[in-house]
């Protein structure tokens, strides 16, 4: 209802005129919307696959339910009595022959007919296979929310770095202008010369572009984010969860397998992948027994009027199978073959968890020392350059020793940005791995 009611505001304010309504999103709302029951396509297809396996699980409960159908028929009809046998010799001394055709005869039949299943262990267990992939879609819902968590909450964190990434682009065409003022500044006291006002007019110009660039990549990371988000695209987003580095919590591979095995929505949904199969494969098996089932059917048949007359029909038939022609062997080998693939399936599903962890630890740890680096990085270019601003001033270097100090700062907070992105991508790699993302 909340999810609803969140989504309404915000078509709301998507539609609120030509003048566009700023929408403040966080994560948590990105990724709320996201998996909602209109939300990402992702997310409601898998919702889809479980209806559709709910219902062929309806369907395989139907064949142990009582089967009730009603029925009307007319006949007229005309027989051959000779056709069955039958002939009735003449009267001697009475001049009449029985006829051979008898009839037209008209004949209405109202009637109910019920069926049900007494024993039969086979559909029994076809429906049970159909109950385990009935979880099996479900657990598999789960798995692609998370998926879906995952790829939402990676979109924001590129359309937060690509806001940061402008911010970062502003701040160097700003520096760039202020070294620019100074190479200028120093050419009018004596102390400069052409060459240094050029080399900065250069560095300005490259740091322009840049931001150009920067701005297209901040439109692209939104449109990419509204996309996950399966909202429209004309929305004007005001991302509140800024780009900050906080120090990840690493776990132990070993804990984070354990937790992975409770959590993964994947490992559930193979091992009742491999459960079905393996009652597809009794239910073929079971083939070979008996089954009972009990019939019967009530109506009126005649004429009509006071003719019609009340019958029924009661009974249970047992059906043994003896050959059908190899058509059940050769369905229990291929059951038993997919029962196999399940099997297998299963096992590489849990290699497959283990190795996303391993490297999602592995990628946090390398994203970790890379923030660090890219934090020491900046503060010394940072000194660097104020250092070199300083010389510069007092006349004992060249414009050429700011330019160059002016570059690495700004290389060195565009690192930094990135180091920071990628230290929260890893993190959010590592939830999905383990099936749980904290936001």
């Amino acid at each position: 209802m909340r999810n609803a009611a969140g989504l309404t505001i915000l078509a709301a304010c998507l539609a609120s005129g030509q003048e566009k309504q700023v929408v403040p999103l966080s994560l948590s709302r990105a990724v709320e919307i996201a998996v909602s029951p209109d939300g990402a396509t992702r997310a409601r297809l898998a919702l889809e696959q479980v209806h559709v396996a709910d219902a062929r699980g309806r369907q395989a409960l139907g064949a142990l339910l009582p089967n009730v159908d009603g029925s009307y028929t007319f006949r007229d009809f005309t027989q051959n009595m000779q056709a069955f046998g039958i002939q009735i010799p003449a009267i001697p001394g009475l001049n009449f022959q029985f006829p051979t055709l008898v009839g037209p005869i008209a004949v209405n039949d109202w009637r109910a007919t019920a069926s049900q299943s007494i024993f039969d262990l086979a559909a029994i267990r076809r429906y049970q296979a159909a109950r385990a992939q009935v979880s099996a879609a479900k657990a598999d819902e789960g798995g692609t929310k998370n998926m879906v968590k995952g790829a939402v909450a990676k979109a924001y964190l590129n359309a937060v770095r690509a806001d940061a990434a402008l911010e970062t682009a502003k701040a160097n065409v700003a520096l760039a202008e202020r070294v620019l003022r100074q190479a200028k500044s120093q050419k009018d006291a004596g102390a400069g010369t052409g060459i240094e006002v050029t080399r900065s007019e250069v560095v300005l110009a490259n740091e322009r572009q840049r931001m150009i660039r920067a701005a297209e990549e901040r439109s692209a990371a939104r449109l990419n984010l509204m996309r996950a988000m399966n909202i429209g695209m004309d929305a004007d987003l005001e991302l509140t969860d800024p780009l900050k580095y906080t120090p990840a919590e690493m776990p132990e591979a070993k804990k984070a397998l354990e937790a992975a095995r409770e959590l993964r929505p994947e490992l559930k949904a193979q091992a009742e992948r491999e459960r079905a199969a393996k009652l597809n494969y009794e239910s073929v098996k079971y083939e070979r027994l008996p089954s009972a089932h009990a019939f019967g059917d009530y109506g009126t048949i005649g004429k009509s009027g006071e003719q019609m007359l009340p019958t029924r029909t009661a009974g249970v038939q047992v059906r043994i199978p003896l050959w059908d022609g190899g058509r059940r062997d050769a369905r229990r080998t291929e059951s038993a073959a997919l029962m196999r693939q399940e099997g297998i399936r299963v096992r590489d599903t849990a290699q497959q968890v283990e190795l996303e962890i391993r490297l999602a630890l592995e990628a946090l740890k390398s994203a970790e020392s890379q923030v660090a680096v890219a934090l020491e990085a900046l503060a010394q270019s940072e000194k660097e350059l104020a250092h070199a601003q300083r010389r510069y001033e007092a006349g004992v270097s060249s414009g050429l020793e700011v330019t160059e100090a002016q570059t690495r700062v700004a290389r060195a907070r565009e690192e930094n940005v990135q180091a920071v992105c990628r230290q929260k991508a890893a993190r959010v790699d590592l939830g999905v791995a383990v099936g749980n993302i904290d936001m």
